[in-house]
């Protein structure tokens, strides 16, 4: 309806649909993603085909027909299809067999670039993609250049939930925004929103869709001030609550659940999902007020034969022309330029209003986006070194908490950022702990948090641990020593799915070993010798009210060291942060050359 929307078909007037700000344009065509090296594309969607050979009374009866293979998102598919029975192209009067074939569009990136799993053999003359999001990685994997000629349909990428899980949502998500989303989806502050709403992440490896709603999330979020910690703090959530496609998404949407499921989905895909399935509590498109990106079909004509690519350029015509557009709507999407059709309805769980567009950034950004992904999805593997040197005793501020009460604390908040299957192990040192000259014992033997020993879980033994934590009140600090042992120990147990760190906890005195042992300058050169790029095990410091300049100076050359980082929090607030930081870290593991504070 003309300049107006309904949200009356929604449980308690939920509103799904609000007005956007004025439209700012972006770019189509020019945004990348790279698909080989920085993203590794798993398990696709498998190639369904449907074959039809056309008649039509324009061509010349009687002579052999251009055979033109077209492979579409599967989305889409059935609306190219139709396009080419109803519409077939013909060449210098030669009828055109059109053949179109539904393959994803990782899928079909893959088989191009010649870098990924296939599930069949995919050479199309055109190829009709979700989404510009797939061109770049192909010129970067040394594919063929592409180049669009023109756009099928456009689609917008929307939040989306049941309408009943809508309705109740109504007082904590409304209106529906990318910012609330990365609320609920922040690991760092799981007593926010994420109490209330369970973020269903699209596989951004596999799904343009998903990777579009980190783009826009993250575009929000650095418009907003936002820094790199609580993007890695969603980065990790997302990760641990993906879906491979849209169907497995909406069948959770709608089960029952403590938490209200909201998920990422195509503007077309919960049209589709409401006209073609029916569903008794069918999924409500939720449009975030700051805006949102869009896939946009792009046609791209592929082969190199001159007669065929006629052919190739008769037919993208034919899905670009005023009766192609009409096809595409009645098939739940939008023209190029955004405009719905009349099914775009609030029945249907949709509206045909136009939403605000967000520019995608540049290639650079996405590339890093990609990365961080890819960083976050790695397993974790983790030994904490805790320094328990009479030093420790000490007030950490002007709040009286001691040093080892602040480390302590952090350490057990810190744990609630890591998934049950990443593997920790603790260590504490100070000096002689086993002896004359060994400084170190083994507290909790690095395995993964959920496995159990006596019926008790890692992660909660490692919280018992740093709960009974004490400071020696004559121990020195055989840093030195411990460092080393901890980096031969990690460095023979390498494992190369898994991030592998070492995070030091201590404060500001450095090694202090009346036994001798390693010296400063020592312990530096055989890190530096140890270190294994290929291998990397790397070194986080988190150095307790360390002020003076020559153990800072020490601190941050073990870090470099490794490719680490060194943190020197001079209050307990401070130290909260550490853990994001550190994580983060992961986004340019093992190349990180930052230091801390």
């Amino acid at each position: 309806m003309g300049g107006r929307h309904r949200n009356d078909e929604l449980d308690g007037g939920f509103d799904a649909y609000n007005d956007p700000p004025p439209r700012r344009r972006a770019s189509r065509g020019r945004v990348f993603v790279p698909l080989a090296g920085a993203v590794a594309l798993a398990v696709l969607c498998g190639v369904a085909a449907y074959v039809l050979l056309n008649k039509s009374p324009g061509c010349t009866s009687g002579g052999d027909k251009i055979a033109l293979s077209v492979v579409a998102s599967p989305d889409i598919q059935p609306a190219v299809e139709k396009i080419a029975k109803t519409s077939p192209p013909s060449v210098d009067g030669q009828c055109v067999a059109v053949t179109v074939t539904a393959a994803s569009s990782a899928d079909v990136a893959n088989a191009m670039s010649g870098t990924g799993p296939t599930s069949a053999k995919l050479n199309p003359a055109v190829w009709i993609p979700d989404s510009s999001l797939w061109l770049a990685g192909l010129a970067k994997s040394g594919g063929p250049a592409v180049k669009p000629s023109g756009n099928a349909a456009d689609s917008p990428v929307v939040l989306t939930a049941s309408k009943a899980g809508a309705s109740k949502l109504k007082s904590a998500f409304s209106p529906a925004s990318w910012t609330g989303l990365l609320s609920a989806a922040n690991a760092a502050n799981p007593d926010g929103l994420a109490k209330k709403v369970r973020v269903l992440a699209l596989d951004p490896t596999q799904n343009a869709a998903g990777l579009g709603a980190l783009l826009a999330g993250a575009n929000v979020l650095k418009s907003a001030g936002g820094g790199e910690d609580v993007l890695v703090g969603v980065l990790r959530q997302l990760s641990e609550s993906t879906v491979p496609s849209s169907d497995s998404m909406f069948a959770t949407l709608t089960k029952a659940s403590a938490r209200v499921p909201v998920g990422i989905a195509s503007e077309q895909a919960v049209w589709a999902f409401n006209t073609n399935k029916t569903p008794s509590n069918p999924a409500v498109a939720l449009y975030p007020t700051e805006g949102t990106v869009s896939l946009d079909y792009p046609i791209i004509i592929t082969t190199k034969d001159a007669g065929l690519r006629k052919a190739a350029e008769a037919f993208s015509a034919q899905v670009t022309s005023a009766a192609g557009r009409k096809t595409v709507q009645e098939y739940g999407f939008r023209t190029p330029d955004g405009k719905g059709g009349s099914l775009l309805t609030t029945e249907h769980g949709v509206n045909a209003k136009k939403p605000a567009e967000l520019p995608l950034p540049n290639a650079a950004t996405i590339t890093q986006l990609a990365q961080a992904w890819q960083q976050i999805k790695l397993g974790t593997k983790i030994l904490a070194l805790i320094d328990i040197s009479g030093t420790m005793a000490l007030p950490a501020d002007k709040s009286g908490t001691t040093r080892m009460q602040a480390i302590s604390g952090v350490g057990i908040e810190g744990l609630k950022l890591f998934p049950d299957k990443a593997e920790l192990g603790i260590w504490a040192f100070s000096d002689n702990l086993r002896g004359k000259g060994v400084d170190w014992k083994q507290i909790v033997p690095i395995g993964p948090l959920a496995q159990q020993s006596n019926g008790v879980t890692r992660r909660t033994l490692i919280e018992q641990a740093l709960q009974a934590s004490q400071a020696i009140p004559t121990g020195n600090t055989g840093l030195n020593d411990t460092l080393w042992a901890a980096y031969q120990k990690m460095s023979k147990d390498y494992e190369p799915d898994k991030v592998n760190t070492i995070i030091l906890f201590t404060d500001g005195v450095g090694n202090d070993d009346p036994n001798g042992g390693i010296s400063n300058p020592e312990i530096l050169q055989k890190l530096k010798q140890a270190y294994d790029p290929k291998k990397p095990v790397s070194i986080l410091i988190i150095s307790f009210n360390t002020t003076k300049d020559e153990n800072r100076k020490q601190m941050n050359s073990i870090a470099k060291a490794t490719g680490g980082t060194a943190y020197f929090p001079q209050t307990v607030l401070e130290i909260r942060n550490i853990f994001l930081k550190g994580i983060a870290r992961r986004l340019c593991a093992p190349n990180c050359g930052d230091t801390g504070k």
